[in-house]
């Protein structure tokens, strides 16, 4: 199992309503599917994938190999607004008794329909945890408040765009819950356009019809305005008939005012049409290659703005539906679609072209992200949620345990000899430092820092400090605050590379500021020295029982090893040339030399800004840190500047 606490498989409970969200659950539930020592999968279907009138589509879901452990009628028929709270309330009477029986230790909700609504209210009442897939989207109808709530009821979330990563951010979801991993149907969508596709053109719209000579047209109600949007496509097939050309229309989903939508087809005689064929659904795969294929599609479909830009397809979108949504170029949008001949312009301007195929809602690599993800969930963490609120004025009530807290950060520093792990206050005072030999082998040195950072966190308990973050590293100071950069990694300046064919970096690349000029690097030389016996000098010695290390090949420089010169000039020429880099790119007005080694650098780092820099910036200060333990105090900082940016 991966490292999620748990030691058992994971019980997870997808939850389709309907066509349009199987088709993102579908790549999910088969790669579920396919790791069985890591997952239990029940499947519940509900909603429209139930009723005749919207094509039965819970067939696909048997043909697709997938057993359905429930079967949920839940649709109050009327197609009005009333009947869908009555679809929620019916749905959110049967749901207990199939969540008590199946005990799923998370359920998988899509998107932004009434009855996943239903669905997420009904775990999140159960205690049962939620993983939203979609949230943080816009788009412009009653969808958006749907989907914003059924966000807040979520434990997780999956997301398919970096504008959707930040709205849930900004609607103070825990990053750490939130995983932005594409669009699951794109893992299919990016697969799919080499597949025979004039044997599905032909089933579906006849044997005379050629690729990108037809059109595709899905329109739904918008529930918020439903007279406009029937009159709305009253105009559309108007226009459709009038452009003459042949085209594939879609029933429109269960959505109040679903049925009057369907009396105007059948008053305009759109079933019986030569040009047209009237279909209540699609699988998905071939409605992939119809789209992908089409001279056109339009409607106000979410599939038109997001997936079937993967295949550069015109697209007509039609209204305020989806408004909100991040589109690529080959989208045109016709907001006032209130007359035949806007949306006739459009068709002319739009049929027929190519676009640059689009990535914007996903790479084709979801399903992988969302499983690893599914796996580090940790079932012994509190089921409540914590929202990330932004600072707002201090409540004036106070917590005795906050009072006497000592705000601190566990700081780390790898030296080339030891491990050092320190508690450090807000005052900047160590509070106690712990020191290890540093072993000799990468995998050791984690597990040991990772050791002495637990035994600081216990000791700090005990000394009632609270620790806020561990911290590694330098630092930038811009305008007296430190710059984290945008995922807190900032200021990497050991790993600076000097040179492309240097040392092996323990970064895995080659030539790094570290690699020539770090305790480590420096204690590796020094054995090399040490091993071909030309190390030591007159006036100096090694126990047997003393590990070689950068003190003895300083200690050698001194006392005339030209060798040992060499090698700390060298590593002082590769530290300089960094600074030279910082001071091209950022210009500060001070750089600040920190550690034992600070002191042998300092002249050759000048040295190399005299010759390497730009005369512009040649006049920096370099100094060298008269902190007592300036490793440790600045990793410290990177904690207790941001962290307590966020709380004073």
């Amino acid at each position: 199992m991966e490292k999620n606490g748990n030691n058992r498989k994971l019980r997870v409970c997808v939850a389709t309503c309907n066509r349009a969200d199987y088709s993102k659950l579908a790549p999910i539930m088969f790669g579920i599917k396919m790791e069985p020592e890591f997952f239990e999968l029940d499947v519940v279907v509900l909603g429209s994938h139930l009723i005749d009138d919207y094509g039965n589509t819970y067939r696909m879901i048997e043909q697709d190999d997938f057993d359905i452990n429930t079967r949920l009628h839940t649709i109050v028929r009327g197609e009005d607004e009333a009947a869908m709270v009555e679809s929620v309330g019916l749905a959110l009477v049967k749901l207990p008794d199939v969540l008590n029986r199946l005990k799923p230790d998370i359920m998988i909700v899509h998107g932004d329909r009434f009855d996943a609504l239903a669905l997420a209210t009904s775990a999140a009442l159960m205690n049962i945890r939620i993983l939203h897939i979609e949230g943080g989207e816009v788009s412009g109808t009653i969808d958006d408040s749907i989907r914003h709530a059924i966000t807040k009821l979520a434990h997780y979330h999956v997301c398919c765009t970096r504008s959707a990563e930040q709205h849930l951010i900004s609607m103070c979801e825990d990053h750490d819950r939130i995983l932005l991993a594409g669009c699951p149907s794109y893992d299919k969508l990016l697969s799919a356009k080499n597949k025979d596709y004039m044997s599905i053109i032909r089933m579906w719209l006849g044997d005379d019809v050629k690729s990108k000579d037809y059109i595709v047209a899905l329109q739904h109600p918008v529930t918020t305005d439903i007279k406009h949007s029937i009159k709305m496509f009253e105009l559309t097939l108007d226009a459709l008939i009038s452009f003459n050309k042949r085209t594939l229309v879609l029933f429109p989903n269960i959505d109040a005012g679903s049925k009057e939508m369907v009396r105007v087809m059948r008053k305009k005689g759109i079933e019986h049409h030569p040009n047209f064929r009237a279909v209540k659904h699609v699988p998905f795969d071939q409605f992939i290659q119809l789209v992908a294929h089409a001279g056109c599609m339009i409607g106000n479909s979410s599939c038109g703005v997001r997936e079937v830009g993967a295949f550069g397809t015109p697209v007509i979108n039609l209204g305020t539906r989806q408004i909100g949504r991040e589109t690529g170029e080959n989208v045109l949008h016709v907001r006032d679609a209130d007359t035949q001949d806007k949306i006739l312009q459009a068709l002319h301007l739009q049929f027929g072209k190519q676009y640059p195929c689009s990535k914007i809602y996903g790479d084709g690599n979801a399903v992988p992200r969302i499983l690893k993800f599914l796996k580090s969930i940790d079932l012994q963490e509190p089921l409540q949620k914590k929202f990330c609120f932004p600072p707002v004025k201090e409540n004036i009530s106070q917590d005795i345990d906050h009072i006497l807290e000592t705000l601190s950060a566990l700081a780390v520093d790898l030296g080339g000899t030891n491990l050092r792990v320190a508690i450090v206050s807000m005052k900047g005072e160590i509070v106690k430092k712990y020191t290890q030999f540093n072993p000799k082998t990468y995998e050791e040195r984690i597990n040991l820092i990772l050791q002495m950072c637990v035994e600081a966190a216990a000791e700090a308990v005990k000394l009632n400090c609270r620790i806020l973050g561990v911290g590694i590293g330098g630092g930038i100071i811009h305008q007296h605050e430190l710059i984290h950069g945008s995922s807190f990694c900032a200021a990497e300046l050991g790993h600076l590379v000097v040179s492309l064919d240097g040392p092996d970096c323990s970064c895995g690349s080659h030539g790094c500021i570290e690699a020539y000029a770090s305790g480590m690097a420096l204690q590796r030389e020094a054995k090399k020295l040490h091993d071909e016996d030309l190390l030591l000098v007159e006036g100096m010695s090694v126990p047997k029982d003393e590990v070689v290390g950068a003190v003895h090949l300083i200690q050698a420089a001194k006392l005339g090893n030209a060798k040992a010169q060499s090698i700390l000039r060298t590593a002082g020429t590769a530290l300089g040339l960094g600074v030279v880099n910082v001071l091209h790119t950022i210009n500060p007005s001070l750089v600040i030399l920190s550690g034992v080694l600070a002191s042998h650098y300092i002249h050759i780092v000048k040295d190399v800004i005299r010759q390497q820099a730009l005369s512009s910036v040649q006049d920096v200060d370099v100094v060298v840190s008269d902190l007592a333990d300036p490793a440790l105090l600045g990793a410290a900082s990177m904690v207790l500047d941001y962290t307590t940016r966020r709380i004073c």
